[in-house]
Parts: C-alpha cells; structure tokens; sequence
C-alpha cells in the first residue's frame, strides 16, 4: 500500500463508516476494518485514494468497550433492562451505549475528561453527563438516588481507589468491574509493553479488587475474562460484585461461577 494518503482513522470517518476519529480508532483496534478485503489494526497507517475501505459485522457501538461489556453481560446472566446505571470511566461511552441498547432506563455517564462522549449519547434524554469529574470524590448529590448496577472502566489508576467512592453513591448496586491487572500489579510485574502475561498475577489483581470490595461490604459473585483483550494484548477480566445483604432474588445473585 502507497506511503501516501489520507490516515485510515481519518478516512473512516471521512467515508462515513465511523461518526468520529475515537470510534474509527477503536473499530480499527478490534480489527474490523478491512483496507482491500485485508484487515488493518493500526488506526494511524496511511491509505492511497481509492482504495477500498469496510467495516466488517457493521457497528454496534460507539466503541469496541460496548462489546467487551455485552459479552459479560452475557457470560454472567446480567441484565440491565430497565435498571438505573452508573458508567464508571464512560470516556466515549462504549459502556453506556451498551447499557442503552440492553434497556437501561438511564445511564450517568462519569469521566475525568472533558468532551469525550460520543455525541450521539451526549444527546440522548436517557443519559446524563458528569464530566470534569474525579470519580474518587464523587458524591451522592452528583449521582442521585436509586442506581441499581454500576460498570466501570478506568485507566492508569487502580480500581481499588474508587471502590469507597462507589460504594458511598451506590450502595445498594450491583457492580461490574472491569479490572485491568496492568493497573493493579506493581510496576516491576508488569511485562514488556506494558502487559501483564502471568495468569497467577492476573488472579491476584483481580483478587485484591474483590477483598478491597468486601471491605466495604460487597461480596464477589463470579467473575470473567473479557471476550476481547485490551490494544496491546491484556487481559482484562469482569467482576461481578454485589451487596452482602443483596436478595438472592435480584437476578444477579445466580450468574454463573458465583461464590
């Protein structure tokens, strides 16, 4: 392929095939797009004019966090139709728009950011946008009453960290957690380009999140490896977690692998 031309973020987005460079991005990293029938994973390679570019199995979400999501829905029985969510780190929103299309009756969508949700979301009525926001000081006044399920999806900080503020905006919630050992291990576990390739060491960060949980109250319920592995080849696992005091009856008690 020329050396010259227009990047293939840039040209998704161009052709119509993305809405914005982010979600281009992230359809590129899930290997989707195909540049003359040939698939492409690095969203910055250049492409001549005229070459042919689609997108394979169409788009679902904003960003490929929608589909990492949906598959732990599926693998842990969780249904959020009809729940108050909380989105934990939402940045273009992957998360919330999976939400939305599984039939959450409303999303708060949570970032340190500014100006990164998909602005298909950002107008939806059934989201509502904290930007600017350090979700470790997050307070009940900023989220409202009645969140039912809280997912989260955070970088370069461990989860652990926002766990009391969680648990003070959304105590009676379910939590699904996507842990990224990357974050969680010490520096010097961490593996060249930044992976964590020990499964024991993956274990235990997963387990640390879920012992900072129970401090708080939230017992683990199951937990899960994503279906997809993070851009540079992590992998990141779901954690399901819940009141101790929670009814078995809530639909979430009884996912698979439950402890």
């Amino acid at each position: 392929m020329a050396s010259r031309g227009d990047r293939l973020d840039e040209r998704l987005v161009a052709e119509g095939l993305a809405e914005s460079r982010s979600q281009a991005r992230a359809l590129v990293l899930a290997g989707r797009v195909l540049v003359d029938d040939v698939p492409r994973d690095k969203p910055g390679v250049r492409v001549a004019p005229g070459v042919a570019l689609r997108v394979r199995g169409g788009r679902r979400f904003v960003s490929r966090g929608g589909d990492k999501l949906e598959g732990a829905l599926d693998d842990l029985g969780v249904d959020p139709a009809g729940r108050r969510c909380l989105d934990v780190g939402a940045s273009t929103g992957g998360f919330t728009d999976c939400l939305l299309q599984a039939g959450a009756s409303s999303v708060v969508a949570v970032d340190v950011g500014y100006g990164l949700l998909d602005l298909r979301l950002r107008e939806d009525s059934r989201v509502r946008v904290l930007e600017r926001t350090n979700a470790r000081f997050l307070e009940p006044a900023q989220v409202g009453p009645g969140v039912e399920l809280v997912v989260m999806d955070v970088s370069f900080v461990s989860a652990r960290l926002l766990l009391p503020a969680l648990a003070a905006v959304a105590p009676g919630a379910s939590w699904l957690l996507m842990v990224k050992p990357q974050f969680e291990v010490g520096r010097d576990q961490v593996g060249k380009g930044g992976v964590v390739r020990d499964d024991a060491l993956r274990g235990e960060a997963v387990d640390a999140v879920a012992a900072a949980a129970a401090e708080l109250g939230f017992q683990e319920r199951a937990r899960v490896d994503s279906r997809l592995a993070g851009p540079k080849g992590n992998r990141e696992i779901f954690l399901l977690l819940a009141p101790r005091a929670a009814d078995a009856g809530t639909g979430f008690a009884n996912s698979p692998g439950a402890r």
